[in-house]
C-alpha cells in the first residue's frame, strides 16, 4: 500500500512513503476507513498512526 500523509498546513512538508502491508490488512483498512467516513484509506492510516504516536509520546513524557 502507498499512502501520503494529510497536510495540516502549508508550512508542513511530507514525503510519499511506501509501506508493504498484507492484503488482508489492506482490505480491512479499506473497509473500515469507508465505514468510519474517512476520505481515503490513506487518511485513515495517517490518523491511526498519529493517534498511536501521540499515546507513545505521552507515555514517554510521563516516564521522564
Amino acid at each position: 500500500a502507498t499512502f501520503q500523509p494529510v497536510t495540516k498546513g502549508e508550512a508542513e512538508m511530507f514525503a510519499t512513503t511506501k509501506v508493504k502491508l498484507e492484503k488482508s490488512l489492506v482490505a480491512r483498512i479499506s473497509r473500515f476507513s469507508e465505514i468510519a467516513g474517512y476520505s481515503s484509506p490513506e487518511e485513515f492510516i495517517t490518523h491511526a498512526l498519529e493517534k498511536e504516536l501521540a499515546q507513545l509520546e505521552d507515555a514517554d513524557s510521563e516516564e521522564e
